[in-house]
């Protein structure tokens, strides 16, 4: 058969050493050669030719049987933002809002079916589950992952509804397709979201939406608040302007226009 000429540029290779990478991903430190194999699919002497040459580049170490990321990775993440020199935009406006309302701002963008954090600015709040940068969250359950699905293309969401299987998070998780796009529907009809304690009981989210210079969304500013403090009345009329203003702010440091 004869390949296309996209098929013939296509580098295997470098598939299959980004997959060994992302294979650390949720909270897996040290894997051995069995379950990077049984992770990513690919045979044992397979993944033995990635990681050693991840191990020569300096992306993994090992020790023992064992193999582990390296800070050398970060390097990966730190060319996409130095690229967008987003997070350097943002960072005095997140400044100002978590100095305005006391609480934890962050930043996230969409991969694939989650929110990936790019940074945050913390409150003195203790937060139950401490968010770095990198953190992945499911997309269709969060309410910066349901701004940023909300501004994909109608095919794009289409297959994301399709495709998707939505298991409950919580009691209130939303995880019925056609609930969902009514949902994305309205999102993006009135510019931010909103997520009652889908994701985690006792905790609501906002998000607004952080547009580049060609007005798409790129990102979503977004805050968690703890449900018995802080009631939907005075997310809608306090928090949730300082917020949105905020990302208007940040996106027309990025050329964005004002009639978005």
């Amino acid at each position: 058969m004869v390949k296309s000429a996209d098929e013939k540029d296509y580098v295997q290779s470098l598939e299959r050493g980004l997959t060994v990478i992302l294979a650390f991903a949720d909270r897996r430190p040290r894997l051995s050669l069995g379950d990077l194999s049984e992770l990513t699919g690919l045979s044992r002497p397979t993944v033995r030719r990635v990681v050693l040459t991840l191990e020569k580049l300096g992306y993994l170490r090992v020790e023992g049987r064992y193999y582990s990321l390296t800070p050398h990775v970060l390097a990966l993440g730190h060319a996409y933002m130095s690229s967008l020199n987003l997070t350097e935009v943002a960072q005095p406006f997140m400044e100002d809002v978590t100095k305005v309302t006391g609480h934890t701002c962050s930043m996230a963008a969409l991969d694939g079916e989650d929110a990936v954090f790019l940074t945050r600015v913390s409150s003195r709040q203790v937060m139950r589950h401490p968010l770095t940068t990198g953190t992945r969250l499911p997309a269709f359950a969060t309410s910066m992952g349901r701004m940023l699905l909300a501004s994909l293309p109608d095919h794009d969401i289409d297959e994301f509804l399709r495709r998707d299987s939505f298991p409950p998070i919580t009691a209130r998780t939303i995880t019925e397709p056609d609930c969902l796009r009514t949902i994305l529907a309205e999102v993006r009809n009135q510019g931010w979201a909103l997520v009652d304690q889908e994701f985690e009981e006792g905790v609501r989210s906002f998000s607004a939406p952080v547009r580049d210079s060609s007005n798409r969304v790129i990102a979503t500013l977004s805050m968690s608040v703890p449900a018995s403090a802080v009631g939907l009345d005075e997310i809608r009329t306090e928090l949730l302007p300082v917020v949105i203003e905020a990302a208007r702010e940040i996106s027309k440091q990025l050329g964005a226009r004002e009639s978005f």
